[in-house]
């Protein structure tokens, strides 16, 4: 076989797991000496030591115990990564143990898999652990799955046997989101079924293991759909050339497709796809490439290029299953750093909804997770990533946490889906929880109708949000000199302006900044009800917070306006030096630094000042006033 050949095989990765003593480690031992792919010296030592323990047949899981302390134990502690190959494909084998305290582990090295070997000892039947391995190898959505019944040898080769665990375990997969399993009875000992057919099983009819590793369609598993290309690094060796290098998560993509930068949205078209070999037409999944643009866009180390209409979903927050890793206790106060992709930002974990006995699968509830316990959680990020559920797209559905002081892997998540709006709730909250009891709402003499007849048009609240930075001020100050000349009673509420005052007393936390928002909405409302257009300008970052505001106000009163611009705009613009300072430390929970922002997802105006005018921001404004009847 040449190398050609060789490189043109196809790859299949798989996990194999089980209890302890299931005969993993002489499974896969087996696998690779039947395959031709250990050495004679290899066989030779194996045989050897084998011997001196007395043993009558040559050991073959020795081939994988390389550590000395876990032969000593007669265990398999960590992962480890085999490989070999046949005439057919290509294998890497991800060899997990089965403690209960490794779940680790096994969630590690099955996270690549599309195939999973569970081993059942036919002499015990199906255990809690087996079980458990099943849970897990659901909740990382490895498609195939295979639960072969080892020694079969040990029970006489007896089918009543065999048939029974085959039930037992249909009807505990019925839980589980596993969709094709195989079973095969086998003798890993002795080679029953594994590589060839068995004349010790007549009564089964199936293939062999090996047959089903080199023909179990995985293609069909792959996502060809989603185009998603992270942005590793930006190439630009002359000032000829401009490339995004990477490697490409999901989907496809040719020359001449049109894309979308995100978080710009800014949209171009592929001019070339350039790789080690040269340039070629398309790429696909797993392939390393350089993508240039027919234009100029800014993009960074951390942005994705995606088909512009094939977008993933663009949140800072999210609900994900998440296995904690590290021996010391989740802390939700910590800023944990999230890589997701080849993207880094700050991270809380905002809620636990539950955990998960990996054993029963029952949910429980939880302040925290311990090192190997599984669960659902809420995080919020100090920025929006762009993500896929897990359940779609595995590579970008997928995540780290990272302890910001020991650099360790603490966790590693599993996205499930946007965290679900708690609006209402909120809303519920804000309004009950601040109202008096002691005192009753006067009606003035002067009704909201007879303002508005005097000043000759109806009252509204613009709320602008966005990055500190993005231009709220300078668009509120413009469209308040555009009503102020034409003789309209306006109203300005400038977020640092309040802060010298009415919340003068408020800090830049969570609940300071929601408490903020809540006493500038019901300001407000105070102006909006005798008449004015009041326009206020606030970071405002929570999408509950400006929710409440809108609540507040009848319809139609309230138009939410996004400064939309790109972060690193307002880093580079940072008008007043705050983001340097954060970015030293020297402020806390500053917005698009150590705390998120929650972009409008149905804002009545979306203005994007690193590309529209003044003047043209202050006409749209102004004509969305104009169209819905307010002046």
């Amino acid at each position: 076989m040449d190398m050609t050949d060789y490189e043109n095989k196809s790859l299949l990765r798989f996990t194999t797991s089980g209890s302890v003593d299931d005969g993993k480690s002489t499974l896969i031992g087996r696998l690779l000496y039947e395959t031709n792919c250990i050495f004679e010296d290899q066989y030779a030592a194996v045989a050897k030591t084998s011997a001196k323990r007395g043993d009558e047949r040559v050991d073959l899981a020795l081939l994988l115990d390389g550590l000395a302390a876990e032969r000593e134990q007669g265990i398999t502690i960590d992962v480890a990564y085999r490989y070999f190959t046949t005439a057919k494909r290509k294998f890497i084998i991800a060899d997990t143990p089965g403690h209960e305290q490794y779940t680790r582990n096994m969630v590690t090295g099955a996270s690549t898999s599309e195939l999973a070997i569970i081993l059942i000892d036919a002499r015990h039947g199906v255990m809690t652990q087996s079980k458990r391995h099943g849970f897990l190898i659901s909740l990382l959505q490895i498609p195939h799955l295979v639960v072969a019944v080892n020694k079969m040898d040990l029970v006489g080769y007896d089918q009543a046997v065999y048939d029974a665990i085959v039930r037992d375990y249909e009807e505990f997969s019925q839980k589980l989101d596993i969709h094709d399993i195989t079973f095969i009875p086998i003798s890993a000992l002795d080679g029953d079924n594994v590589t060839t057919r068995s004349a010790n099983t007549p009564w089964y009819d199936g293939h062999t293991l090996l047959h089903m590793l080199e023909n179990v369609h995985v293609a069909a598993d792959k996502n060809f759909v989603d185009f998603r290309f992270p942005v590793q690094n930006v190439l630009r060796p002359d000032l000829d050339f401009r490339g995004f290098s990477g490697t490409v998560v999901s989907g496809t993509v040719k020359v001449g497709e049109t894309i979308a930068a995100l978080p710009s949205g800014k949209t171009s078209q592929i001019k070339s796809i350039v790789t080690y070999d040269g340039e070629q037409q398309d790429a696909h999944a797993g392939q390393a490439v350089t993508l240039t643009l027919a234009d100029e866009i800014d993009i960074s180390r951390g942005d994705m290029i995606v088909r512009e209409h094939n977008l993933p979903h663009v949140a800072n927050e999210f609900d994900a299953m998440l296995c904690w890793m590290d021996e010391t206790t989740m802390d939700r106060r910590t800023a944990y750093v999230l890589k997701h992709t080849t993207q880094k930002v700050k991270a809380h974990i905002r809620d636990i909804q539950y955990k998960i006995d990996v054993n029963t699968m029952h949910r429980e509830d939880s302040d925290g997770f311990e090192l190997n316990e599984i669960g659902r959680v809420s995080i919020k990020t100090s920025r929006p990533i762009f993500f896929d559920a897990y359940q779609r797209n595995r590579g970008t559905g997928s995540f780290i946490l990272i302890d910001p002081v020991t650099n360790r892997t603490v966790a590693a998540g599993m996205i499930r889906g946007r965290t679900q709006s708690v609006k209402d709730v909120t809303q519920t909250k804000h309004a009950e929880s601040h109202r008096s009891t002691n005192v009753s709402w006067e009606a003035g003499s002067i009704t909201a109708a007879d303002w508005e007849a005097r000043n000759g048009h109806k009252g509204a609240v613009i709320w602008c949000t966005g990055y500190s930075g993005a231009g709220k001020t300078t668009v509120a100050n413009g469209v308040v000199r555009r009503l102020f000349d034409e003789g309209r009673q306006v109203m300005m509420l400038d977020g640092d302006n309040v802060r010298h005052g009415l919340c003068g007393d408020l800090g830049f936390g969570d609940q300071d900044r929601s408490e903020n928002i809540r006493r500038v909405g019901e300001a407000a409302k105070l102006f909006y009800e005798q008449g004015n257009i009041v326009i206020c300008t606030f970071i405002s970052p929570f999408r509950d917070d400006r929710d409440f505001v809108r609540s507040i106000l009848p319809d139609g009163a309230f138009c939410e306006v996004f400064v939309k611009c790109d972060l690193s705009v307002c880093k580079r613009r940072d008008p007043k030096g705050l983001y340097k300072k954060a970015e030293a430390g020297e402020i806390k929970d500053f917005t698009g630094i150590d705390s998120p922002y929650e972009e409008p997802e149905k804002a009545e105006i979306v203005i994007e000042t690193d590309l529209e005018s003044v003047e043209s921001v202050v006409e749209r404004v102004h004509g969305f006033l104009a169209e819905n009847g307010i002046i």
